[in-house]
């Protein structure tokens, strides 16, 4: 893959997929399904939104639009996982969904018209809405899974208190470009 942008795109998305597979590994099956308050959504009920929209938007991604006319979106706010087991195989197809579509892109096609909802994005567009979109709830579930676990959760960033000794470490290599989730 000659284009920096089709590469770091990929590396962005399995970072976003890391985060909330670091966070459901801190979860139980229970855990999943707790909410705020009756109005708010599930650490399940994200997830199912989530795969939802994946499945819709990479499937047939150059070819069709990505709003599929088998999406019901609505349901998608209706928790159907019985567990954890079933919420991460779900997770699993969707972000299979989205590799397939994205890893073949040659840099020629980023150029290319694809539709969502009838409305025009090139290829290029069309994925930097889908990675804002994953990273927003990405974050929510992330945020969710910190409340649950509370006291018990393991960071998935720089710890607090930690960022003078991580910036000591990072700061005594060499300089090099390279891709941040490298050294992750």
């Amino acid at each position: 893959m000659q284009n920096s942008y089709l590469g770091s795109i990929i590396k962005q998305f399995e970072y976003y997929k890391s985060l909330g597979d670091k966070t459901f590994d801190q979860l139980s099956d229970k855990d999943i399904h707790w909410q705020y308050n009756n109005e708010s959504n599930s650490i399940a009920i994200i997830v199912k939104h989530i795969v939802g929209n994946m499945l819709s938007r990479w499937t047939n991604f150059l070819t069709e639009d990505g709003e599929k006319e088998w999406r019901h979106r609505d349901q998608e706010f209706i928790n159907s996982y019985n567990n954890k087991q079933e919420m991460l195989a779900s997770w699993e197809k969707g972000w299979q969904c989205l590799f397939e579509a994205i890893k073949p892109l040659k840099d020629e096609q980023l150029e290319t018209i694809v539709y969502i909802r009838n409305h025009g994005h090139t290829v290029t567009e069309a994925i930097n809405r889908q990675l804002a979109h994953y990273s927003y709830h990405i974050g929510q579930l992330v945020f969710l899974g910190k409340m649950i676990a509370n006291n018990n959760w393991e960071s998935l960033s720089i710890p607090k208190g930690k960022s003078a000794s991580y910036n000591q470490e990072k700061f005594s290599k060499e300089k090099e470009r390279k891709h941040f989730t490298e050294d992750l």
